[in-house]
C-alpha cells in the first residue's frame, strides 16, 4: 500500500556541487582581501611619510594595541606565520616601536608592548580605520547587517578549519 508520501533525500553530490563555486570564491576573496588591506595600510603609511615600517609591521603594531603579549599570543590572535612574527618583532624593537622584556614567570618567554612611537603608529592606523567606518556604509554600500552575517560566516569557517587540523578530518 502506497501512502502517497515520498521521502526526499538530498543527494550529497548535489549539495557539494551547490557550494563548490561559492566556497572556492570565498577562499580567493579571503586571501585577496587580506592583501588589499595591507595595500590600504601601505598607502596610508606612504601618505604619512612612515617609511621605516611595512604594512604587516603596522598591522602587527595595531593588533598589539595596549596589551603586553608574547610572540605566541600574537600568532594565535593575528594573521602571522611563526618566523614572520619573530622577524617583524625584532625589526620593530630595533626601530623603537616595540619594547620587549623577559617574563618574570617564565624567563624563556619574552613579552612585547608598544613604546610611545609604537602607540603613535597604532593611532595612525586606528584613525585610518575610523575614517573607513564613517564612509564604508555610504560609499561602499556595506551595512551593519552584512558585516554581522559575514563575521558569523567567517567565525564558523575559522572553527571548521581549526577542527580540520585539530581532528584531522
Amino acid at each position: 500500500m502506497q501512502t502517497g508520501l515520498a521521502i526526499k533525500t538530498e543527494d550529497p553530490i548535489d549539495s557539494v556541487s551547490d557550494i563548490t563555486e561559492p566556497y572556492l570564491r570565498l577562499l580567493t576573496l579571503i586571501e585577496r582581501l587580506h592583501r588589499q588591506l595591507l595595500e590600504v595600510i601601505k598607502d596610508e603609511l606612504e601618505r604619512e611619510g612612515q617609511n621605516d615600517v611595512n604594512a604587516v609591521q603596522a598591522l602587527l603594531i595595531y593588533n598589539i594595541g595596549d596589551s603586553e603579549l608574547t610572540a605566541g599570543e600574537l600568532r594565535t590572535r593575528g594573521h602571522y606565520l611563526g618566523s614572520n612574527v619573530s622577524y617583524n618583532l625584532k625589526k620593530l624593537v630595533e626601530a623603537g616601536y616595540i619594547r620587549h622584556k623577559r617574563s618574570d614567570a617564565d624567563r624563556r618567554s619574552v613579552r612585547v608592548s608598544l613604546t610611545d612611537e609604537g602607540r603613535e603608529l597604532r593611532d595612525l592606523i586606528s584613525a585610518l580605520f575610523e575614517r573607513h567606518l564613517v564612509s564604508v556604509e555610504k560609499v561602499g554600500d556595506v551595512h551593519v547587517d552584512m558585516v554581522d552575517k559575514t563575521n558569523l560566516t567567517l567565525d564558523r569557517l575559522e572553527r571548521f578549519w581549526i577542527d580540520q587540523v585539530r581532528y584531522r578530518l
